[in-house]
């Protein structure tokens, strides 16, 4: 992972920050990158707050070599060891290690340090505020906590955070036993990662170590967190003279944490005094001075269960929270307020309430003689419109980030999230519908549904049926994009009406044909005159001259199959009837296919689910159905691709993120991911599938460990190699060759593609590149499988902000709450771009 550290302690210090080192290098032990920015001084007790108004400016710290001990930790016989420096500007040397100090808050700290600093490592994966100066148990703790607060500030940017505190018990801090915190610490925070609740339900965890010598022995225990409250009397005590001297402050009070036996508590100075003179003040001074024993009492009388408990048995606490304040009194919600009477009003109805239409009752007060009506306000009896939600995306990678976004752009009050039966499949099972899933309170006529589901277990039936209340994530038809010889035909048509399109300069001319058995390859490939002249000169061509490109290689992709499966290259007729020799089954029986599935895929690139769910139990031939590979394109292979010298001239595509909404509009993700093959690029390619590795840039494919890093953001890509002008360029193209394929299959190929006004579709449009950067389009995948973004998360969910921005919130809210509305203000949104807008004449 790559984790933030933040903490409210500041750098490391004997004094004020001992622990934070020997954390942030037990994460880099265990494989982690560590990026860190603390603020430069001690905040603790500052929550989640932001300086207003101020200039935050950095400093970089250098923590010591790793043959020195941890920075921060006093030893016996090393009182004077170093414990880092300080530098007004940033290394110049590669590989020092360096850290981020800020004249910030914690919560400023976390800002910077996700969208200031560290960009050339990816994007965060978790941020770690911590590890605390001392316990963070218990709701009085937590709510002035700078540790919490740092976590929070994470929890809303939409990262996943936890907050670490170290509770101490004796002022002797063992090194080991420190260590041993430090290890138990990221042994947690891992555990921890892998079971993140993929519902929504846990924004962070406050986590909360014992600094005891048995205390990787210890239970780790989930635990609710107590609220307490601060006794009677003041935590500020009245001083005289200066308030000087913070750092000393602190000591002081983390000493208050655990008094000497016997030593009586200070009692705060003011309470109750007079101040003489009719009202006058005097000048008095005051310094913080939080009465601890108020918590450890709470936590004696509350009894066991909850975090503070936890902590003083010596467990590990892992409290889960929510980055908001915990709604109370719901009944109360959607009640209106009564109000008395203005002051310049007598005693009686209001002409504002003599005009509202709400319920009264009768209420008579004494004043004098005269009786009165006071109205009361009844609740609203007309509920708001819902939306229930089906969402089981059948991919655990995607669907937190699609919940997600669809509970932070939806009224709470508006949303309802149904549960999905665990084995329900609209098609397999029957008796299993959507409205068997709907509560007694749904209200057909005002309530909508949203389904988010695989291809499959749609309900397309209750969506036709119900144009304006239902709103799907997939088209029933659309094989003329998702079946790679369906889309050779679409282009073909729409450029014959329309010979100046994009797509002439920006698709390969493709030959489609059919091979049943491999013996009847000749016959197929009867027209495929522009394939069997290439083929003819290729023969001629001696192995001299193919290495300085006077043989046209051709690439062979089956029509239906996916995940870079079946791909081959190949130059002469020899090769491909060698191709089709190794795919030819032993048995002679043949299994017709049914061309009217319209299959989406689970979690991967697919085409057709649905056909390789009939298909069970065929043979297989390099991983797919031999049913699969009746139908193959053949296009002429692009050579050369643009290559990138700083990523060891490996070929790459590029996967860009479409949407489109009701019929139609299309949108194109700006966030563009490039995929890398595992070797670097070598002319001429191969017929060995075994040896395909510098040619085929799938990442599903990629075998090489010396070349792991296959996903980069495209944008990200180094600028020596590709200049911002560059890429712009590439961008433009990009939308332009989306906009047009889209229409193309919308106009020229209507019963295989037909979009539907309560549908909408994401979809991965591949691109390759040339030398001279000409972009060319590859294929079109419907549910594209969004873990070959890997650590790349973020680009997934901003694109889903955008997916529930401009397809959900206008369903569910209306049309100006999309484009323009809140749909189109939160992150992510603002980078899905309207590419096409196609007024096709008809709706399904």
């Amino acid at each position: 992972m790559h984790i933030l550290v933040t903490n409210d302690d500041g750098p490391p210090s004997p004094h004020s920050s001992p622990y934070v080192h020997s954390l942030v290098r037990a994460l880099q032990d265990y494989g982690h990158t560590v990026s860190v920015c603390l603020p430069h001084t001690q905040r603790s007790w500052i929550g989640k707050a932001h300086m207003i108004g101020q200039t935050v400016k950095p400093l970089y710290y250098r923590p010591p070599p790793l043959s020195s001990p941890a920075a921060g930790l006093v030893h016996e016989d090393e009182r004077n060891d170093s414990h880092g420096t300080t530098h007004t500007r940033p290394s110049t040397i590669p590989g020092t290690e360096e850290w981020i100090l800020v004249d910030g808050t914690p919560a400023s700290c976390v800002q910077i340090g996700l969208y200031h600093f560290f960009q050339d490592r990816g994007p965060v994966d978790l941020v770690l505020s911590g590890p605390n100066y001392g316990r963070n148990s218990t709701a009085v703790f937590a709510l002035s906590s700078g540790t919490l607060g740092g976590a929070l500030e994470a929890a809303v940017c939409k990262r996943r955070a936890i907050a670490l505190s170290y509770a101490f018990f004796t002022r002797n801090h063992d090194t080991e036993i420190i260590e041993k915190a430090s290890r138990q610490s990221v042994r947690v925070v891992e555990a921890l990662w892998k079971q993140w609740p993929e519902d929504g339900s846990v924004d962070l965890y406050s986590v909360n170590v014992p600094l005891l010598e048995g205390l990787e022995g210890g239970k780790v225990l989930f635990t609710g967190m107590l609220q307490n409250y601060w006794g009677e009397g003041s935590c500020f005590t009245e001083v005289d003279g200066s308030v000087d001297g913070e750092v000393e402050d602190e000591e002081r009070i983390r000493e208050g944490e655990k008094k000497k036996p016997g030593e009586e508590e200070k009692k705060p100075q003011g309470k109750g005094e007079v101040t003489k003179g009719g009202g006058l003040h005097s000048h008095k001074h005051f310094k913080w001075s939080p009465r601890f024993t108020d918590v450890y009492k709470s936590v004696d009388e509350a009894g066991p269960g909850n975090d503070g408990w936890a902590v003083k048995e010596g467990h590990t606490s892992i409290t889960p929270l929510k980055a908001n304040f915990f709604q109370a009194a719901t009944h109360l919600h959607g009640e209106e307020l009564q109000l008395g009477p203005s002051k310049n009003s007598t005693f009686g109805i209001t002409p504002a309430a003599e005009e509202s239409k709400t319920t009264a009752r009768d209420a008579t007060t004494a004043n004098g003689d005269a009786t009165t009506t006071l109205p009361i306000l009844s609740k609203d009896p007309q509920p708001a419109n819902k939306v229930y939600a089906l969402i089981n995306y059948g991919d655990t990678y995607v669907q937190p980030l699609i919940t997600s976004a669809i509970s932070s752009l939806l009224p709470p009050s508006t949303l309802t999230l149904l549960p999905t039966p665990p084995t329900w499949d609209a098609t397999a099972n029957p008796d299993i519908s959507l409205p068997s899933l709907l509560p007694s309170d749904f209200f057909p006529k005002k309530d909508k549904i949203l389904q988010i589901m695989p291809y499959e277990s749609l309900d397309f039936d209750y969506a036709m049926s119900h144009p304006s209340g239902c709103l799907i994530n997939s088209y029933m038809i659309r094989k003329a994009l998702i079946r790679k010889h369906y889309l050779a035909k679409t282009v073909e048509n729409y450029l014959v009406k329309n010979p100046d399109s994009v797509l002439a300069r920006h698709v390969k001319r493709s030959e489609a044909f059919e091979v049943d058995f491999a013996e009847f390859l000749d016959e197929a490939l009867v027209e495929a005159w522009d394939l069997n002249a290439s083929l003819e000169r290729n023969g001629g061509v001696e192995e001299e001259e193919e290495e300085e490109g006077g043989r046209e290689w051709w690439i062979l992709k089956p029509g239906m199959s996916d995940r870079g499966q079946g791909i081959r290259l190949f130059s002469t007729m020899e090769e491909l009837q060698e191709i089709f020799d190794g795919w030819e089954p032993e048995s002679d029986d043949e299994d017709e296919e049914d061309d009217d599935n319209e299959g989406g895929g689970k979690g991967g690139d697919g085409d057709d689910d649905e056909e390789k769910k009939e298909d069970e139990g065929e043979e297989e031939s390099d991983g797919i159905m031999t049913s699969h590979l009746r139908h193959f394109i053949a296009q002429p292979y692009i050579h050369p691709p643009l290559l990138l010298p700083s990523l060891q001239n490996r070929k790459f595509h590029l996967r860009v993120y479409a949407l489109t909404v009701g019929a139609m509009k299309v949108y194109c993700y700006r966030d563009i991911l490039a995929l890398f093959s595992s070797k670097p690029y070598k002319f001429p390619p191969t017929t060995d599938p075994e040896e395909l590795d510098a040619h085929l840039t799938n990442t599903c494919l990629q075998s090489s460990p010396e070349y792991n890093d296959s996903v980069h953001r495209f944008w990200d890509l180094p600028s020596s190699d590709l200049s911002g002008q560059q890429k712009e360029n590439i961008w433009v193209q990009v939308q332009q060759v989306t906009g047009e394929v889209f229409e193309a299959a919308a106009r020229e190929m209507m019963i295989h593609f037909q979009p539907l006004e309560q549908g909408f579709e994401v979809w991965g449009v591949d691109f390759l590149v040339d030398e001279k950067e000409n972009v060319w389009l590859l294929e079109v995948n419907s549910f594209p499988d969004f873990k070959q973004t890997g650590r790349l998360t973020s680009v997934v969910e901003g694109f889903w902000k955008g997916v529930v921005g401009r397809a959900v919130v206008p369903f569910v809210l209306g049309e100006q709450n999309g484009e323009g509305g809140k749909g189109g203000t939160q992150k992510g949104e603002g980078d899905m771009v309207l590419v096409r807008e196609v007024e096709l004449g008809r709706r399904f």
